[in-house]
């Protein structure tokens, strides 16, 4: 739209105003536009890893509530492979029409680029945030037979036997693993890590005391807890959690220590803003319908409601730590 002059070489207020509205109005058509054509196909979310895990769980809950929100089936595909990278990459390379999600988890967003020689991505440039729906802090668990009750008494016997005490990680440069690896850094001990293919067999060896202590994710290992099979020493996020009344965090004896294992929705990064929109508020309204939020919650896992702009700054935040961390640590996936 062209602006003729007003007398004095300067657009008039009423010019001005006019020139805005049909600049907002043709922005509103245009998304109108694109919600009304989408998603027009079924909707197919890739999980790049097998099923059962905390991700898997995430998609599977939310695919009947998000096909019936967008009047489309949503397909669940699991691509495990390479930390989560190969189907990582099977996203990014996807067509950029909303019709390909991701649904990624710390790992493959913000670790594999500063752990992995060659991912095949790089999360910031190549993918686009949806929506974050959920956070879960590790728990830094002990064997019911081992003889610490705090995370001092754990510090303590570190100190007193340099390289005896082993830890269990669900695989190398996984959120549990660094998390372990950062709490080393910041006792000024030395422990020794024990990966393994998984968090199965981890905890296997966790409750039969074949390693000192494993920082699984709250999901993974609350019922173990519960069961008086495992003991739960602090969580790695900022605050407690009430699926773990009376456990503290290990912030408090370290300021800022926090850890997760967290999973949202992306996209293609060149996806259309509109429908990048629509599927975030569409996502956002179903984890925080009552039914399915305490579900998550009872399980430890905290359920949030970020928007897109809000899941890139969360995911720079998360890759700038991730890879101050993999620096410091030396951790790198072969």
């Amino acid at each position: 739209m062209l602006l003729s002059h007003a007398p004095s070489g300067l657009v008039s207020r009423r010019q001005l105003l006019a020139a805005i509205c049909a600049g907002s109005a043709a922005v509103a058509t245009s998304m109108a536009r694109a919600r009304a054509g989408f998603p027009g196909r079924p909707v197919t979310v890739v999980v790049p890893y097998a099923p059962g895990g905390q991700g898997d769980v995430f998609a599977r809950l939310i695919s009947n509530d998000l096909g019936k929100a967008l009047g489309q089936s949503v397909i669940v595909d699991n691509r495990p492979g390479a930390s989560g990278a190969l189907g990582t990459r099977m996203v990014v390379r996807a067509p950029a029409d909303g019709l390909t999600l991701l649904l990624g988890q710390t790992g493959e967003i913000a670790i594999n680029g500063a752990a992995m020689k060659s991912p095949g991505y790089d999360s910031l440039k190549d993918l686009q945030g949806v929506a974050l729906v959920g956070d879960s802090p590790l728990v830094l668990a002990v064997p019911a037979s081992a003889p610490w009750k705090s995370l001092d008494d754990l510090i303590a016997a570190a100190k007193a036997a340099p390289g005896k005490v082993a830890y269990a990680s669900s695989g190398t440069a996984t959120p549990g693993h660094l998390a372990a690896a950062a709490l080393a850094e910041a006792a000024k001990v030395q422990m020794v890590h024990i990966p393994y293919k998984g968090a199965g067999q981890a905890i296997t060896d966790l409750i039969g005391a074949q390693v000192q202590f494993f920082m699984a994710s709250t999901p993974s290992i609350l019922s173990h807890i519960k069961g008086g099979k495992v003991r739960a020493l602090a969580v790695t996020g900022l605050e407690p959690i009430a699926a773990l009344p009376g456990v503290p965090t290990v912030a408090e004896k370290f300021p800022g220590f926090e850890f997760s294992l967290w999973g949202g929705y992306f996209a293609p990064r060149q996806t259309p803003a509109p429908v990048v929109q629509l599927l975030s508020q569409k996502i956002n309204q179903i984890v925080q319908q009552p039914a399915l939020k305490a579900r998550f919650e009872a399980e430890g896992t905290l359920v949030k409601s970020y928007t897109p702009q809000e899941v890139d700054a969360f995911v720079r935040k998360e890759i700038t730590k991730y890879r101050q961390l993999v620096r410091s640590t030396s951790v790198l996936i072969d």
